[in-house]
């Protein structure tokens, strides 16, 4: 092959090339032309796509808005028809009442112009009625009211008559009424059995000659041993013996502690019976204190106040309905546990409140009121928890029962204080009378002791000699006299004693 040829063939090659070249690459060009243009109306399509998302999302939330801003409005518009329709009805009412008003005070206007026209008119009459009177009988006003009264018992007399045998029988009821009162203290008072068992204490003597050691000279001693205990000291011919009496067992129990230790050791008289006297009442209330405790221990109540000790102590000197307190309160403690135990009660409550629910009875000679009430106070103030406050006040049936331990306590109670030989109300409301008497004495100024004594029938009185002469002694029993006439309830007569002792101690060194 030629030289040219080969160059022709090149030559061409390379155009053939060139032009295959262009042509492909004209095709790639177009290629990317329509795959841009396709993304771009893709990307277009979306676009249009997420606004018209928008504009609906928005025209629905402006649809939304519209209609609660029209709800708002209907409800803002009822609301103003409803104050509307309101302040028209209390427009309506208040033109009603105006108009009741009106006419009640033109009727009361009215009734008040009849009124005082019917009082001139009887005015009138009575006047016209008064002379014509005078001028019939010629008298004067007085005869005739005399004369009118006599008219009127004569037309009565069977009315009087029946209302003064009305008279006559309330009268004779009331007499009979006072003498069975007599009796019944009388009999109360020869109760030998009851009232000496229960109010007196006999202490015995190692010889008779003890007797007029112990009464003193010209009195002095046995005048001291009452003025410090406020016991009654009886010595009779009994041999061997004399007796204590009063009504509360915590100064009989000290009376007799004192002059046991008086006659053991041999020094008696008034100075010493004052000393032993305040020895003796400091032990006193240690023994209280350990009775509270030892009755706590053994009905298995626990955490009790030191103070409420010592009150639950002195119930061991108080006799109700024949019975020791303390042991009856411990009593009802055992049953109300077993009860609560047995019918799926609170037991520890029932037991605690079993032994405190007479605790009002250790001050209730002391404190106005009724003693479920007094322990409810007393237990309140030591912080005990409301079901025992509720036990307690309801043990005597005077506050309904409202829990299940409450109703135990009163069935406890019941059964206590209901079994043979316990009862003996004639007792109780003699003590507590005799208490009554010495706590009216003592709200007297300048009255410092005072002890019922004789079985209620003297009060023996003891003032302050710097406070009160002689002469104001003499009015206080007076005044303590009539104040038990009219405040008090007793049968018989009650002799007043008013002593006033003045005592001057000087010293020779």
């Amino acid at each position: 092959m030629s030289t040219i040829t080969q160059v022709l063939l090149l030559v061409l090659g390379f155009g053939l090339g060139g032009g295959i070249g262009f042509v492909y690459r004209n095709g790639q060009l177009k290629d990317e032309d329509i795959k841009k243009r396709k993304e771009q109306e893709k990307a277009l399509q979306e676009a249009n796509t997420k606004a018209a998302d928008i504009l609906h999302k928005a025209k629905a939330e402006m649809i939304k808005l519209q209609e609660e801003a029209r709800n708002e409005e209907r409800i803002r518009r009822k609301k103003i028809e409803e104050s509307e329709e309101r302040l028209i009805r209390k427009e309506q009412s208040l033109d009603s009442k105006m108009d009741n008003s009106e006419k009640l005070k033109e009727k009361l206007e009215s009734d008040i112009e009849d009124a005082k026209k019917k009082k001139e008119e009887a005015e009138k009459v009575f006047l016209k009625q008064e002379e014509k009177l005078k001028e019939i009988a010629q008298l004067n006003k007085e005869e005739a009211k005399q004369i009118l009264f006599k008219q009127v018992e004569e037309e009565s007399k069977d009315e009087l008559i029946e209302y003064a045998k009305k008279l006559e029988k309330e009268i004779k009821d009331e007499s009979e009424g006072k003498a069975r009162e007599i009796l019944a203290d009388a009999i109360q008072r020869y109760a030998s059995e009851t009232t000496v068992e229960s109010t007196t204490t006999l202490v015995n003597l190692p010889s008779d000659d003890l007797k007029g050691r112990i009464i003193g000279r010209e009195g002095r001693n046995i005048n001291a041993f009452e003025t410090v205990t406020g016991v009654d000291v009886i010595v009779d011919d009994t041999p061997g013996s004399i007796v204590i009496s009063c009504f509360d067992p915590i100064r009989r129990y000290m009376a007799k502690i004192i002059l046991e230790r008086l006659i053991e050791d041999g020094r008696i008289h008034p100075a010493r019976i004052e000393e032993m006297g305040i020895k003796v009442k400091e032990e006193v209330n240690v023994l209280i204190k350990e009775l509270g405790e030892k009755a706590a221990y053994e009905v298995g109540v626990a955490g009790l106040p030191p103070n409420l000790i010592k009150i639950l102590g002195r119930l061991k000197f108080r006799i109700a309905y024949g019975q020791n307190v303390l042991k009856h309160s411990m009593e009802v403690g055992f049953l109300a546990a077993e009860i609560a135990g047995m019918m799926g009660a609170n037991v520890e409550l029932c037991k605690k409140a079993g032994l405190l629910h007479d605790i009002g009875k250790a001050v209730d000679h002391e404190v106005h009121g009724k003693h479920a009430a007094i322990g409810r106070d007393i237990l309140k103030k030591f912080g005990m928890s409301e079901e025992l406050l509720h036990c307690v006040e309801a043990n005597e049936g005077d506050v309904e029962a409202k829990s299940i331990e409450a109703k135990i306590i009163q069935v406890a109670n019941l059964i206590s204080v209901s079994r043979p030989g316990v009862d003996k109300d004639n007792l109780e409301s003699f003590i507590k009378r005799l208490g009554e008497i010495e706590k009216l004495a003592l709200s007297f100024d300048g009255v410092e002791k005072a002890f019922a004594v004789q079985a209620g029938r003297e009060l023996r009185v003891f003032v302050n000699p710097e406070k009160l002469d002689d002469l104001r002694a003499i009015k206080l029993s007076h005044e303590i006299a009539r104040k038990i006439e009219k405040d008090l309830q007793y049968p018989g007569k009650i002799k007043v004693d008013v002593v006033r002792e003045l005592r001057i101690e000087a010293f020779a060194e």
